[in-house]
């Protein structure tokens, strides 16, 4: 039983005031500690904790990079994630819960304690010459943007796309950010091998709910541009509508889909909001602060789509939904392609990946 400790709000910080640059409005108390904290006014005037909260980085000394799934609702069986935590903030984002595996909060900790993994390259160079290793797709930075802000300075993400490269191994990509246009290059030596695929995330089309909803990710117009400039570089290139949230951005859906063919996509897909662990706290909290006139409405209708639940984690319902709402999204989503008349991404080649020299064994020290 976790054991409770009363403090006051104005020294506990842990509800501030909404910074504009952050998507969370709290810190809430890791599930895996033994004791939580419970803010109470205690009448006194404190002071304002300041909004502007600054972003902290952390080396992550992990001994492998490559994790590997059985799930049957992902197009791939093993990702890299160069950081832990992301800057860009989204409210809704799915991956919050996983911080606290590190100690840390999955509200605001999750968007301003960034952990990097300083060896990555040097690990997949390693787990690659494995004389058991067997080549398939590696999806990158699909539990935290690869691209988030702190990657233009540590371009961690670049070093592992260049031993991707140079062992033609096939990557497939989503981002957010129009920092991936730094990586043009590789990407554009990759995809005429037909070893990279990029999908881009866009939600909405409204730059004022993006604001709020992805706060640090790119604007829904750069992140249309950032897919036009992939595929004018001849890299194969989707769009993911990725989540659609009911009463908030589902009228979006023809537009997002038609804009993203405009611009050169080959395919696009989507995913209904999941709302794990604190996930849903952080989530309804935000409703009732930036959509308060429609936030009981968007509850009821996740739960529509859900089992009457906040959360189904099942496999083949977790990602798109069941009931009535779920199958009409559905539809909305296979007229639209046979209308717009999506071509499709082209298949990975695995048969080019060649083994990096196996490496000398690590001497004893006795």
């Amino acid at each position: 039983m976790r054991r409770t400790s009363v403090q006051d709000i104005g020294t506990l910080g842990k509800q501030i005031n909404p910074d504009p640059g952050r998507g969370a409005l709290s810190n809430p108390d890791n599930r895996f500690e033994q004791y939580a904290s419970e803010a109470v006014d205690c009448g006194w005037d404190a002071a304002e904790v300041d909004p502007r909260l600054r972003t902290q980085v952390y080396r992550d000394n992990s001994r492998s990079v490559i994790v590997y799934n059985c799930s049957p609702d992902v197009p791939f069986d093993r990702s890299i994630n160069p950081y832990r935590g992301c800057e860009h903030g989204c409210v809704y984002c799915f991956a919050r819960p996983t911080h606290a595996y590190l100690g840390c909060s999955p509200g605001l900790d999750f968007e301003t304690r960034i952990f990097y993994k300083p060896d990555a390259a040097s690990l997949l160079r390693r787990e690659l010459s494995a004389k058991s290793y067997r080549c398939q797709p590696i999806a990158l930075g699909v539990n935290t943007d690869a691209y988030q802000p702190v990657e233009r300075r540590l371009g961690i993400t670049r070093s592992l796309l260049e031993v991707l490269r140079e062992h033609r191994h096939p990557v497939g990509m989503v981002t957010k950010s129009a920092l991936i246009e730094r990586d043009l290059d590789i990407l554009g030596d990759m995809a005429a091998q037909r070893l990279a695929h990029v999908m881009v995330s866009v939600t909405t089309l409204d730059k004022h709910l993006a604001r709020s909803l992805e706060p640090r990710a790119a604007a829904p117009q750069r992140r249309l541009e950032v897919v036009r400039r992939l595929a004018e570089a001849g890299i194969p290139v989707g769009v993911l509508m990725a989540p659609v949230i009911p009463f908030l951005n589902d009228s979006d859906i023809e537009a997002v889909l038609a804009r993203a063919r405009d611009a050169g996509a080959l395919t696009v897909g989507y995913t209904i909001i999941r709302l794990p662990h604190e996930v849903k706290d952080l989530f309804r909290e935000w409703l009732e602060y930036h959509a308060p006139g429609k936030a009981q409405h968007v509850m009821n209708r996740i739960r529509d789509m859900r089992g009457g639940r906040d959360n189904d984690a099942a496999f083949g319902r977790r990602m798109t939904g069941t009931g009535v709402f779920a199958d009409v999204i559905r539809q909305r989503f296979r007229r639209a392609l046979k209308r717009l008349d999506f071509p499709g991404m082209p298949d990975f080649d695995c048969a080019l990946f060649r083994r990096p020299a196996e490496l000398p064994p690590q001497l004893s020290l006795f």
